[in-house]
């Protein structure tokens, strides 16, 4: 037979990828060697992981506010004087909370542009009340709430309920609030000029300071956290960023559409007032001037904070940082002598080049991500063994899975893992989201057994007869005898050198259980999703791992990472090791998880000239092992040329890449220490060509494939007909128990 050379792997060093991929080889060339360390050591992978973080669409206000605030520090070397800041954080403040309400309003997808008139009215109606009218300061602020809400609300009713245009419904506003300002200020001007108050806590409300941070900050920064909470925590907040996705998604959803925008007008309306009151009590003045323009630098400081003006994006970081960008350049230019015809000209302009990326943006981010977070890796390996009929090797093309039988032919779909229980009953998964049993002895009768609602990859039993599943992007599932489905586990804990958060399962593939309660699961990739495997083959990154959940503590934790698409998952005899299968590694190593060698990772079976898949036990104290699909010269090829795989993932569509291909496959047999003892072929495919996992199961082996819409069956020569490999599993943990 032939025998494998082993390799001994240290996993504690990191090391999990095979042949040249991990150290290279002796006959590799230097270009190859260049290419692999660049590609090995260069992490241009993580630029991609961190524009796909939600994060970064905070982080890039924040580098622009840094940048403009250092231009500012070098400009004016004076700018940044605790004097300054004080006054910039008045300004900001009440700057601020009308840029809440216009990001409010943003969020659930539409715009506010009498903010400017209704912070105007909102000012006048506190200077109206404390210095005409002479009420008490908690009077004045109710009434000045009020106003403000009944202003937004005249928007919210006229968007919300009759569905008016916003951008036509709000500047017609604008002009009316205007001009009910000015013709109130025609009356009122020289009283309120007159008319200054007495009132401490009304000083307070405009110049106080506490901890020498002015008022207005502190009611900024709870107004601030509570809108963070709503919008992220609260249903509410959730219904409002819905509505800004899809109105009609929300609609069909059963959320109150109209009466939810409606409410963000009036909050619109309150947040400008709260700006309003604090500016009147610090400045005591109702000018013709006063909100001119305003309408541009709040939506300017939006637009540049990251709210989207297509709606559904946004939150109380970007608003801020959007606010002390915009206040930042304000102060910059009046500092340096320009008056305000030119600072509105700047903030337009900015505010149009802010449109334009964020119209382009959000048009094409999944598009740009895409792009850049595809970063494909140099994966050499040598060539493929022949399995050409007279080859002459041990892999040569056979017919002897020809006879196999189909079962439940035409009515599964996807049965990737297949199992028997101790009755001989049948199980396989379907890509419907449900495990379906088919009743022995004959098989033909089928029920769904379980109803997961993902797709069931894995399958092991316990000594209890629970049935373990692994369900891709779902987790690690359990499905007691009596039928109910629980769940075991959907994340592990997180590295500390991921970009990406790698503590959710997202593709669990195939596990296997010890005597001791400890299961061993694969999970194949932490970059993408179950229906993304095979751009995780044009990566040929080692973005898998192999995962254990303890039984007894309830805990789980990463075992091996750094794999190349880690699948089959089997306990070796020995009770202290288990074997696991590197699909597009074309692998299959052994991992020591107790004993002497506990951390060791050996070579088992390597060069492989197929895709290995699930791994199970065999009657005479072997393993049977699937390849799911054959390697090729193109993408061998192509896998050492991570540069053409980076071009081709941005230039070509997806459904024209080069991807691994799975629709042919065969079953072998090989020993612990890495000897080929079996192949079976199904020559041609005429019969069941596409296999990821079999189960030998008293003289029979049946066979599941993820393409397949059946369950293949065929007699094994030779084979103990009274082998079942749970009722061995626990029988022999029991025999081992009473021994000791």
């Amino acid at each position: 037979m032939n025998q494998i050379n082993s390799q001994t792997l240290d996993s504690r060093t990191g090391s999990g990828k095979q042949g040249a991929s991990a150290g290279g080889s002796l006959n590799e060339s230097l270009v190859d060697k260049l290419t692999r360390w660049r590609y090995t050591y260069w992490p241009d992978h993580m630029f991609g992981e961190l524009l796909a973080k939600r994060w970064m669409e905070t982080a890039i206000p924040v580098m622009v506010l840094i940048l403009v605030a250092f231009g500012l520090s070098q400009v004016l070397p004076n700018f940044f004087t605790p004097t300054n800041m004080v006054d910039s954080g008045r300004q900001a403040g009440e700057i601020g909370f009308i840029v809440l309400g216009m990001a409010l309003v943003m969020i659930v997808g539409g715009i506010d542009l009498s903010v400017g008139s209704t912070f105007a009215l909102t000012n006048f109606c506190a200077l109206y009340c404390m210095h005409v009218l002479k009420l008490p300061v908690g009077t004045a602020v109710a009434a000045t709430l009020l106003s403000g809400a009944l202003l937004g609300a005249v928007n919210g009713v006229l968007i919300g309920y009759f569905r008016l245009r916003a951008f036509l419904t709000t500047l017609i506003t604008l002009i009316v609030y205007r001009a009910l300002y000015d013709i109130l200020i025609a009356d009122y001007s020289t009283a309120i000029a007159g008319g200054l108050p007495d009132s401490l806590a009304w000083d307070f409300v405009g110049t106080g300071t506490w901890f020498g941070i002015p008022a207005v900050v502190w009611f900024y920064a709870a107004v601030a956290i509570f809108g963070h909470i709503f919008l992220t925590r609260l249903r509410a907040g959730w219904h409002i960023t819905a509505i800004g996705g899809s109105r009609r998604s929300a609609y069909n959803t059963g959320i109150a559409v109209r009466r939810t925008v409606a409410s963000c007008y009036v909050a619109s309306g309150v947040l400008t007032s709260m700006g309003g009151l604090f500016f009147a009590s610090r400045l005591a003045t109702a000018g013709g001037d006063i909100g001119v323009g305003l309408e541009v630098t709040v939506l300017t400081a939006a637009v540049l904070g990251g709210i989207s003006l297509g709606g559904g994006k946004g939150s109380v970081a970007k608003a801020l940082v959007g606010t002390l960008i915009v206040l930042a350049i304000v102060n910059g230019l009046i500092s340096m002598g320009l008056d305000g015809g030119y600072n509105r000209m700047v903030l337009a302009g900015i505010l149009l080049l802010a449109a334009v990326v964020d119209i382009r943006w959000l048009k094409n981010k999944h598009r740009i991500v895409n792009k850049v977070y595809v970063s494909p890796t140099y994966h050499g390996m040598p060539p493929a063994p022949s399995c050409a009929p007279d080859s002459g090797t041990n892999w040569a093309l056979n017919d002897k899975l020809r006879p196999a039988k189909a079962i439940g032919l035409g009515r599964i779909e996807g049965p990737e893992d297949v199992i028997l229980d101790r009755n001989d009953n049948l199980y396989a998964g379907s890509r419907h989201g449900d495990i379906m049993r088919f009743m022995a002895p004959d098989y033909t009768e089928m029920e769904v057994f379980a109803h997961i609602g993902g797709t069931p990859l894995g399958m092991a039993f316990d000594r209890n007869d629970n049935l373990y599943v692994c369900i891709g992007g779902m987790g690690l599932y359990m499905v007691t005898p009596e039928r109910e489905v629980v769940k075991i586990t959907d994340e592990t804990n997180r590295s500390y050198k991921s970009i990406n958060d790698d503590s959710r399962l997202r593709l669990a593939d195939d596990l296997d259980i010890t005597d001791d309660g400890l299961i061993f699961f694969s999970e194949a990739t932490v970059r993408y999703e179950m229906h993304e495997w095979a751009t995780d083959g044009l990566e040929a990154r080692g973005n898998g791992r192999i995962i254990c959940y303890d039984t007894n503590t309830k805990k789980t934790h990463t075992v091996i990472d750094n794999l190349i698409f880690p699948n089959g998952v089997c306990i070796a005899s020995d009770g202290q090791s288990f074997l696991f299968a590197e699909t597009w590694g074309c692998t299959v190593k052994r991992h020591w998880f107790a004993g002497p060698k506990k951390g060791i990772t050996e070579m088992v079976l390597e060069n492989l000239p197929g895709f290995p898949d699930n791994i199970n036990n065999s009657s005479d104290g072997h393993y049977w092992m699937s390849l799911v699909g054959m390697r090729c010269p193109a993408l061998d090829l192509a896998w050492k040329m991570p540069g053409f795989r980076r071009r081709m993932a941005k230039r070509v569509p997806r459904d024209e890449w080069l991807f691994p291909n799975i629709n042919t496959g065969c079953v072998l047999k090989f020993s612990e220490s890495g000897e080929l003892l079996e192949t079976m072929w199904d020559l041609g495919g005429e019969n069941h060509p596409m296999i990821t996992s079999m189960r030998e199961h008293r003289g029979h082996l049946y066979l599941g494939g993820i393409m397949n819409n059946r369950v293949g069956r065929i007699k094994l020569e030779g084979a103990d007909p009274n082998w079942a490999q749970y009722e061995w599993r626990w029988s022999k943990d029991k025999n081992k128990k009473e021994n000791a």
